[in-house]
């Protein structure tokens, strides 16, 4: 059975790594036919242990546009791989951070 990742996980891993998204980028990257609904949703979960907070934003024509910002910057330990899976990091050893 092959693993497959839902929407709103993609729209997730998406923002997390910086990224902004309008409407008409989550329809044709993702095929979300409701981003507010679907932000709504993932506002509930990423902002419930105060570690993520969702930023709505008007872009330049007029869109909104949403980004999720780490409330809580710093050394990480995992990160999240497209697929969804949780994989740890590995830092260099001396590295400056």
């Amino acid at each position: 059975m092959a693993n497959t990742i839902s929407k709103t996980r993609k729209v997730i891993n998406f923002l997390s790594s910086g990224k902004s998204l309008t409407a008409a980028q989550a329809r044709a990257r993702f095929g979300v036919q409701n981003l507010r609904a679907t932000m709504s949703n993932i506002r509930e979960m990423v902002e419930e242990f105060g570690n993520w907070e969702v930023v709505s934003s008007k872009n330049a024509s007029g869109n909104t546009s949403y980004t999720m910002v780490d409330t809580h910057p710093g050394r990480r330990t995992y990160r999240f791989n497209a697929d969804g899976t949780r994989s740890r990091i590995r830092r260099r050893s001396g590295s400056a951070r």
